[in-house]
C-alpha cells in the first residue's frame, strides 16, 4: 500500500514525491487540480506518451525543452509540421528522440483540430469522461479503470496514437478528473476543494 512521505514543510505528501526534489513543487502545484485548457490537455496527453516505457522524472526534467520543440503544444501550430520538423526533432536532444512518438504528436494535434470541431473543445469531450466518485478503491492502487480504457478506445476510433488505457489513466490522474492523492496527503482536500469548485466545461 503507498504510504506518504513528509515534504519540506514538514506536511505529508504522495509517496512518490520522494523520488525526486523537483516532484513536490509538481504535485503541490498541478497534479491532481482540474484543467479544463485545450492546450495544457493536449500537452498532458502528448507527455504522457513520451514517457511510455519511460520515467516521469525525465520527461518532466525536460518539459520546458518539449514546449519549445512542439511550439509549447499550440496543436493548430504542431498540425502543420512537416517530415522536415520531424527530422528537425529527431536531432533535438533535448527531448526523447523516438521517430514513432514525434509522429504521434503530430498525427495527434490534426485529430484534435478535428475534435474541436465535432465536440467544440478538447476539454468539453475529456470532462464527460469523468467518471464516478471512485468510493471503496484506495488510491493510487490502480494504472488503469474502464474508464480510462474507453475513453483510450474512443480516442484510438478518432484516430489518435499513443494513447492507451495506462497513460489515459495517469492523464486523468494529473488533470484532475479523480483526485487520487493519498488519504494522508496535504493535497487531497485541496484538490477536492478545487474539483469542487470547478466548472465542468460544456
Amino acid at each position: 500500500m503507498s504510504k506518504t512521505v513528509d515534504g519540506p514543510d514538514g506536511m505529508p505528501r504522495c509517496g512518490w514525491c520522494a523520488a525526486a526534489p523537483e516532484f513536490f513543487d509538481y504535485h503541490d502545484r498541478e497534479w491532481g487540480f482540474p484543467v479544463d485548457d485545450d492546450r495544457r490537455l493536449f500537452e498532458k496527453l502528448c507527455l504522457e506518451s513520451f514517457q511510455s516505457g519511460l520515467s516521469w522524472r525525465t520527461i518532466l526534467a525536460k518539459r520546458e525543452n518539449f514546449r519549445k520543440a512542439f511550439k509549447n503544444f499550440d496543436f493548430n501550430k504542431v498540425a502543420r509540421f512537416t517530415e522536415k520538423d520531424v527530422e528537425r526533432l529527431l536531432e533535438d536532444e533535448g527531448i526523447v528522440r523516438h521517430r514513432g512518438k514525434i509522429e504521434a504528436v503530430i498525427n495527434n494535434a490534426q485529430r484534435a483540430q478535428e475534435l474541436v470541431k465535432q465536440e467544440g473543445s478538447i476539454a468539453a469531450y475529456i470532462w464527460r469522461h469523468e467518471p464516478a466518485p471512485q468510493n471503496g478503491q484506495a488510491p493510487q492502487s490502480a494504472s488503469t479503470s474502464e474508464t480510462s480504457k474507453a475513453l483510450a478506445k474512443d480516442l484510438k476510433k478518432r484516430g489518435w496514437k499513443f494513447v492507451g488505457p495506462t497513460t489515459v489513466y495517469a492523464f486523468m490522474q494529473a488533470m484532475g478528473l479523480i483526485n487520487d492523492h493519498l488519504e494522508d496527503c496535504k493535497s487531497r482536500s485541496e484538490v477536492d476543494k478545487a474539483r469542487r469548485a470547478f466548472k465542468r466545461p460544456k
